[in-house]
């Protein structure tokens, strides 16, 4: 049976760890109280946990990542290009080519969509210059609000342009035509509305 100077020093102990314990992390807190019961937390005992955290840290955040990615029967891809309307597409020409000196292509027109359209090669992606074609055309309703130009929208590659329309309309994203158009690049692309996306026209393209 413990005498009573015994109690005394377990209890001391007990108080002793509790004070060190109020000036620790929450995160470093629950691994002192997985050290043996009544063990001071020392010099070894930090570098214990220094050691062992940053496993611990990982698993838990890889976890819960993967938590949190939903599943999907379509992926989303890389970043295909930026669109930027110009009001005058022969200066911006000039200025991508002529100044900054990038590999700038012929100007095709798509009727079907009302622009004028001009890609820019860039390292790791494209811009797309964009300018009205036809009087129903939206760069020409973007133009009248934005008189210099500015960003129109970004265009991001699917896997699946079919299931993804399919599962954006399930979580009520809007889609700015029925069916998948044929875009500049000869593939189908499909636009989300930007009041469902942040402020932002986000074109889908299939890869």
């Amino acid at each position: 049976m413990a005498t009573e100077l015994e109690k005394y020093l377990v209890h001391k102990l007990d108080e002793e760890r509790l004070r060190e314990l109020r000036g620790l992390s929450l995160e470093r807190r629950l691994r002192v109280t997985l050290l043996p019961s009544r063990t001071p937390y020392t010099q070894e005992g930090v570098a214990r946990l220094q050691t062992s955290a940053p496993t611990v840290r990982a698993l838990s955040s890889s976890k819960s990542f993967s938590q949190n990615i939903p599943s999907c029967l379509w992926k989303l891809g890389r970043l295909n290009h930026v669109a930027i309307a110009v009001p005058d597409l022969e200066k911006a020409q000039s200025l991508y080519k002529d100044v900054l000196g990038a590999q700038v292509s012929e100007t095709v027109a798509l009727p079907e969509h009302g622009v004028y359209t001009v890609f820019v090669e860039l390292g790791n992606t494209k811009l797309e210059l964009l300018h009205p074609l036809g009087e129903k055309s939206p760069i020409a309703s973007f133009l009248q609000k934005n008189k210099t130009g500015g960003m129109h929208h970004i265009c991001i590659e699917v896997d699946d342009i079919k299931a993804a329309m399919t599962e954006l309309k399930k979580k009520k994203i809007r889609i700015l035509s029925e069916e998948p158009k044929i875009g500049a690049h000869g593939k189908p692309v499909i636009f989300l509305h930007p009041k469902d996306c942040h402020g932002v026209l986000v074109e889908l393209e299939q890869a």
